[in-house]
């Protein structure tokens, strides 16, 4: 009788089990990365006009500074996954006139966006994480939750994007977008979004990878 064969891993299942993502996602750990990055040179020549674009408009420093706290708290060993399984796109030519967009699988992730001189942030999450109940009842929303992980409520929006447990929140103003990545709940609910997305495969968006944000996100910046 022949022995089983064993599925194979896709995703981040490939670098970490379960229990590791588990308790990454829970704040338990961190995780080890390498620390070498596997770069295409031209895709990295192909984005710096856009990326200089960028660093000409006002919100700029907030952006960089943001980027580089999600990329530290919010990816998991995000320089061994680096465009493969994650990307970040600068000045993307899609709807919504983002300034920077992280996506994973074909899924968008994270996007921030001028907001007079400054800044606002969507957050894409599954809904259960932010309902009283863990359901997926749009009257059941935590705004409680949603409110305190801003400076003040009035910083936070939050709308249901089509698809099963996904929610969307916006965050206006660099100080509340920081504190909401600083919250623990919120902070639980983002990496718990990425994981899943992460572990569905390869990222799609991979040609639109912009190294130079990335180096940024992943505090490289000798490029």
């Amino acid at each position: 009788m022949s022995a089983a064969r064993r599925p194979s891993s896709t995703g981040l299942r490939q670098f970490l089990d379960l229990q590791q993502q588990y308790d990454w996602m829970e704040g338990k750990t961190t995780l080890r990365d390498t620390d070498k990055r596997a770069e295409s040179l031209e895709l990295r020549f192909k984005y710096v006009p856009r990326f200089e674009k960028l660093l000409l408009r006002p919100q700029a420093p907030e952006v960089l500074e943001i980027l580089q706290r999600y990329g530290r708290e919010c990816i998991p060993i995000p320089r061994r996954t680096e465009r493969h399984y994650w990307s970040v796109s600068c000045l993307p030519s899609t709807a919504g006139k983002a300034l920077v967009r992280v996506n994973a699988s074909w899924m968008e992730l994270f996007s921030l966006y001028a907001d007079g001189e400054g800044i606002s942030a969507l957050f894409v999450v599954h809904l259960s994480d932010f309902t009283t109940d863990h359901s997926l009842d749009h009257d059941q929303v935590d705004v409680g939750l949603l409110e305190r992980s801003v400076v003040t409520p009035e910083d936070v929006g939050y709308f249901f994007p089509r698809g099963e447990d996904i929610f969307g929140i916006k965050v206006r103003g660099a100080s509340s977008i920081a504190k909401f990545l600083a919250a623990r709940p919120a902070l639980r609910a983002i990496r718990a979004f990425n994981l899943t997305h992460m572990n569905r495969g390869r990222n799609a968006y991979q040609a639109s990878h912009c190294y130079s944000l990335a180096d940024h996100m992943l505090n490289d910046e000798e490029h």
